[in-house]
């Protein structure tokens, strides 16, 4: 049965918007400004110019291919299924370590100490049953969080940029080539929230005109957003920053204004939720995109008759992330996620790359920065986070070939 088509451009933009501005603008400043010291600019703008290639090639592959699945039935449709099962296979992975990461983070901010793994929990099993509901429902509730979020980021970057000049920043470590490459690995991680608009194409109306708008305008909304926060940490905090827990707490609290704190946690959970909710929404297309193929368990291709949404695989993808949260650490998660997500795009790039002219949208020298952009990165990401997820990309390739031999 297929998906319905509902989702109009304000959704799918706030569904990516909502995929972007969550937990990553409040937890991935103090890792990237570790690394990247004075450089975090430039990283932010290499991120920012990757990600831009990537989502050109997004939006030029969902336009022919208007359906649930993303790269994964991109890359088998221009280039074979053993491609497009490496990049599912990659999306799922790495966005699965994502959620777990915005479920911590929204409990870090939201729970009292002592409480957090059981909040992340119930936040999971709450947005579960929201995407269970409807796709309508999961886009409304989106919109309502992103604004939460962007209200609570103008008041700090306000409040930040006013006292800015009797601010006295620590000076920012020294910048190093491969530092800031590093940085800009992991800032990729708070732009990769596009492709939760092309994961959901069979239900957006008129997808080859809304997509490519949607995603246009969620990732130029997101880099304006990240730009302003970055700048406001940097010339409020400086190399502090690199140990802070809670940054953006502590920009209010370094220009005297630390009364409006909770300001801040509210943010950080309403922008956490609202991406964990369209991060659960795409991983759970994906999935039922990847078991109508057979390349993932075919009960998973179930689409419910009343909702008409995938329930059993959100319900299992919302198992895992619980599983997740009960062992790992954020900035793990972040690392892992990246290398699932850079694998995916580089893959999304390749794709993009062997449309003929009829299908172009954009010059194929977008793409080959892209992919040059997602190999150079990937290579940066820490030695940990590498291995694991190759080790796990490995494990869904083992499954793919012990599954064709039981069936041919």
């Amino acid at each position: 049965m297929p998906l319905a088509r509902r989702l109009t451009l304000g959704d799918a933009t706030a569904l990516g918007l909502g995929s972007m501005i969550g937990a990553g603008v409040f937890a991935v400043w103090a890792p990237a400004i570790g690394v990247a010291g004075s450089g975090l600019l430039t990283a932010l703008a290499i991120a920012a110019v990757v990600a831009y290639c990537n989502a050109t090639a997004s939006a030029q592959l969902a336009a022919v291919h208007p359906v649930a699945g993303g790269t994964y039935a991109y890359a088998r449709a221009e280039i074979g299924p053993w491609w497009g099962f490496v990049a599912g296979w990659s999306f799922v992975i790495g966005k699965i370590a994502s959620c777990a990461a915005m479920a911590m983070t929204f409990a870090a901010y939201a729970a009292p100490a002592g409480w957090q793994t059981p909040v992340a929990i119930a936040a999971v099993g709450a947005l579960a049953t929201v995407n269970c509901l409807g796709v309508t429902r999961t886009a409304l509730a989106t919109r309502i969080l992103v604004v939460c979020s962007l209200l609570g980021l103008a008041v700090v970057v306000a409040v930040g940029l006013g006292a800015a000049s009797a601010a006295t920043p620590s000076p920012l470590p020294a910048a190093t080539a491969y530092g800031v490459l590093q940085g800009a690995g992991l800032l990729f991680f708070a732009f990769a929230g596009y492709a939760r608009i092309a994961t959901m194409g069979e239900e957006v109306v008129d997808p080859a005109r809304t997509i490519p708008r949607a995603i246009a305008l969620a990732l130029g909304g997101a880099v304006v957003v990240y730009l302003l926060v970055a700048v406001t940490v940097v010339v409020t905090l400086g190399g502090n920053a690199a140990s802070s827990s809670a940054p953006l707490a502590d920009v209010l609290a370094s220009t005297g204004w630390s009364a409006l704190t909770p300001v801040v946690r509210i943010t950080a959970a309403a922008a956490s939720l609202g991406a964990l909710l369209a991060l659960l929404t795409g991983i759970g297309r994906t999935s039922l995109a990847m078991a109508r193929e057979k390349d993932l368990p075919s009960f998973l291709a179930k689409v419910d008759d009343r909702r008409r949404v995938p329930r059993r695989a959100e319900i299992l993808i919302a198992a895992i992330v619980v599983a997740i949260v009960l062992v790992a650490d954020v900035r793990d998660a972040i690392g892992f996620s990246s290398f699932g997500v850079l694998l995916y795009y580089l893959i999304a790039n390749a794709a993009a790359f062997r449309q003929p002219a009829s299908a172009r949208r954009y010059p194929r020298a977008l793409q080959v920065v892209g992919a040059l952009g997602c190999l150079l990165l990937v290579n940066t990401l820490p030695v940990l986070a590498s291995i694991a997820g190759t080790a796990v990309v490995l494990i869904g390739v083992l499954y793919r070939v012990i599954r064709l031999r039981i069936t041919s």
